[in-house]
């Protein structure tokens, strides 16, 4: 955040920061239910406050092997973006394919 960001309306423009990325990024809040800002506790959320620690205690689980990861092997690389995408896009929306298949309601 920009030092004006920071001294000025801080909570209001926290929420702009993340809610600008997501739009910046075409990324769907819905589908990535977590942001982090630098300098501040992670952000999650969800259609319950349950879920929103759910997703919390996912994102907490992800960091931890995220950090061992890196200790592992500091000169590590990043996942491009297209590796990144595709393990994505094979759990998620119109074309998935991996994963747990919904079922068919039943009539």
């Amino acid at each position: 955040m920009t030092k004006e960001e920071i001294e000025g309306a801080y909570e209001r423009d926290t929420g702009k920061v993340i809610v600008d990325m997501f739009d910046d990024r075409s990324i769907s809040p819905n589908e990535v239910p977590a942001a982090l800002v630098h300098g501040h506790a992670p952000f999650t959320w969800g259609s319950s406050p349950e879920e929103a620690i759910y997703h919390a205690v996912v994102l907490e689980e992800t960091a931890k092997m995220a950090a061992r990861t890196r200790a592992l092997n500091p000169d590590s690389k990043e996942i491009s973006p297209y590796l990144l995408h595709k393990h994505f896009s094979r759990k998620h929306g119109a074309n998935a394919y991996y994963g747990q298949q919904k079922k068919e309601e039943s009539r």
